[in-house]
């Protein structure tokens, strides 16, 4: 990693946590390769029918490897990645990480919006797709991503390929005996949830994801008896590395992956595989619970179930356990780094009242006021950290990293939280323009960009509304332009020509003649956030 892509670790922190041994030099090519040895006949991977062994997971990322390298991908490349839960998504990534190319993790409801932004950013050398899924074609996308990136290389696809590369085609090269990257090296780049207009890309090495790897399935309680089902979308930092599929996968076990997180689709593998963990977000949570009472599958094998993403309110985790009959386990962090856990034997109070505490014993926390200073034990603050596996910069963003870092490589998350005495951490809201949409996050400033671009709009402004399912929904205000009066689904038809994801679109829009404005002119978005919920709450009553 150059000084100019992102910044790293000082040379005496990568000294201490190398003798701490949280740093071991493994890398995930090797990962895959020691658990092929050590659990080959055990199966790795379930998708649908398919059930790979650990030999043929990893041979085929070998042969997958093989052909990206005939293709001209190897070392520092970028390959834009976006497969829906599909046994190729690791096949891929594994062959990626073998050759030390960078998969830039792309998520299945992203469209040319940010599609075209990450290829085109990354200067990426290919974009690894499916061709259908789930009604949209992939295809289609990546014929408009190719137009606007022409440098884009390679286009692979799981499928048919209609002028692609067929994705099956790199599987009959002989398994890849190359060079692999050091443990040093970058080993992919995650998208950022922040609050800026363009998505920012998260750096991660394979030393320091590793250990958040390697300590969450420890925390977690991962075996090779473990069967984790994949029930949010596969390249979510969440389900890959808390302990997702990256943990299950360390310790031998078994990933099942599911084609939607829907009760009705998730119940029945949970049956059928005997799964015994799992991650949701919270909505998703309640519909489970809610689900739960009249199921005629057997949920019995489920003993931990994982909440994170958004806060989980202590009500509805109160009804889990009874509910469920599982264990609840509360997540909470980022992809940038710090990760916090309840553990599984803490108290009943401490599981559904916190969002956990931080894996390592060097992640540093300060809670803090605006002006940087720390706040009394159990006071709300701003939450800033800096440890083994935490990053010290985005990708190529040397103007945020100045904003988003202290002088000293804190990372200010945004979050706004208070520390219980023993250490946990219970999380109060975000400071930064951004709203988490049932785990989903939307910067604010993005969706209005896309916005200003309209003719008929003078202005936008993008806030949170409250919503008691998702938590928060987005609501967008709009000044029009002098005489023209555009209608709500005008607007959201145009954002969504643009190829903005759905989930980024407002659930609700507002025609407004101006905003109100702080003492120092700026847009109050406090005042319209106060609006709308105070317009919900009359309409409720």
């Amino acid at each position: 990693m150059t000084g100019t892509d992102a910044p790293g670790w000082p040379e005496d922190v990568v000294r201490r946590y190398r003798d701490a041994g949280y740093w071991t030099g493994e890398t995930f090519g090797r990962l895959l390769s020691d658990r092929a040895t050590v659990h080959g006949d055990r199966v790795a991977v379930v998708d649908g029918e398919r059930r790979w062994t650990y030999r043929e997971l990893d041979e085929r990322a070998a042969r997958v490897a093989a052909g990206l390298r005939a293709l001209g991908i190897g070392h520092g490349d970028r390959v834009v990645v976006q497969l829906p839960n599909i046994a190729e998504f690791y096949e891929t990534v594994f062959a990626l990480f073998r050759i030390g190319a960078l998969p830039v993790f792309a998520l299945p409801a992203h469209r040319l919006a940010e599609i075209g932004y990450f290829c085109e950013f990354t200067e990426a050398a290919a974009y690894v797709v499916t061709d259908e899924h789930d009604g949209f074609s992939y295809t289609g996308l990546a014929e408009q991503v190719r137009e606007r990136v022409p440098g884009l290389r390679h286009v692979v696809v799981v499928g048919e390929p209609g002028r692609f590369t067929q994705y099956e085609s790199l599987l009959a090269h002989e398994p890849d005996t190359g060079p692999g990257p050091g443990a040093s090296d970058l080993a992919f780049l995650q998208l950022s949830g922040g609050s800026t207009g363009t998505p920012k890309l998260i750096p991660r090495t394979h030393d320091d994801y590793l250990y958040s790897v390697r300590e969450s399935a420890r925390i977690c309680a991962l075996t090779p008896d473990s069967v984790y089902l994949v029930a949010l979308p596969a390249a979510h930092n969440f389900p890959m590395s808390s302990p997702g599929s990256l943990g299950v996968f360390h310790a031998g076990g078994t990933v099942v992956l599911s084609p939607s997180p829907a009760p009705d689709v998730a119940f029945p593998l949970i049956e059928r595989e005997r799964v015994t963990i799992t991650a949701l977000v919270p909505p998703l949570a309640l519909a489970w619970l809610g689900a739960a009472a009249s199921t005629s599958y057997d949920l019995t094998s489920l003993s931990v179930l994982q909440v994170g993403g958004a806060k989980f309110s202590e009500a509805a985790a109160r009804r889990v356990r009874p509910e469920l009959g599982v264990t609840l386990q509360q997540v909470f962090g980022m992809a940038e780094g710090l990760v916090n856990y309840t553990r599984l034997g803490d108290p009943e109070d401490v599981v559904t009242t916190t969002q956990g505490r931080p894996i390592s014993p060097d992640d540093e926390v300060r809670v803090v006021d605006d002006e940087d200073a720390e706040v009394s034990p159990g006071t709300t603050g701003h939450l800033l950290t800096r440890g083994p596996y935490t990053i010290r910069g985005y990708y190529r963003a040397p103007e945020h990293n100045a904003q988003a870092f202290t002088p000293d490589g804190f990372y200010r998350t945004g979050d706004i939280v208070r520390r219980t005495p023993d250490g946990y951490l219970v999380v109060e809201g975000r400071a930064k323009d951004q709203i988490n949409r049932g785990g989903e996050k939307v910067a604010a400033e993005e969706v209005e960009n896309h916005l200003l671009a309209c003719a008929d709009v003078h202005d936008a402004a993008v806030v949170s509304m409250p919503d008691d399912y998702l938590g928060e929904r987005t609501c967008a205000f709009v000044v029009p332009v002098a005489g023209r009066t555009p209608k709500p689904l005008a607007l959201k038809r145009f954002l969504r020509e643009r190829g903005l994801a759905a989930y980024k679109l407002p659930d609700r829009i507002q025609i407004v003649d101006e905003f109100p404005s702080t003492p120092v002119g700026k847009v109050s978005k406090a005042v319209l956030r106060r609006a709308i919920t105070e317009s919900l709450s009359r309409k409720e009553s």
